[in-house]
């Protein structure tokens, strides 16, 4: 079926490149995404909901431990550290 649909200029650029990167069509491309978009509203899971360690002493997190450094806070949570 033939539609007409209004995007952005730059996000089309970027839609142009990306299915030349993929060696698909632009047209390919859209449909994939919007059917990704229109299964996840379906298929979400429960999210976990994860909490951070806090030392009692001083309210803030255990010493030792950034904030800034994602993967180091989940080995904190995965109890490699």
């Amino acid at each position: 079926m033939r539609t007409t649909v209004g995007l952005d200029e730059g996000l089309l650029r970027e839609a142009k490149a990306e299915a030349s990167r993929r060696g698909e069509t632009v047209t390919a491309l859209i449909e994939r995404g919007l059917r990704l978009v229109l299964a996840g509203g379906r298929a979400r899971g429960r999210r976990v909901r994860i909490t951070l360690p806090v030392s009692q002493a001083t309210g803030g997190t255990h010493p030792g431990v950034d904030l800034n450094d994602s993967s180091a806070v989940m080995d904190r949570l995965d109890g490699r550290s």
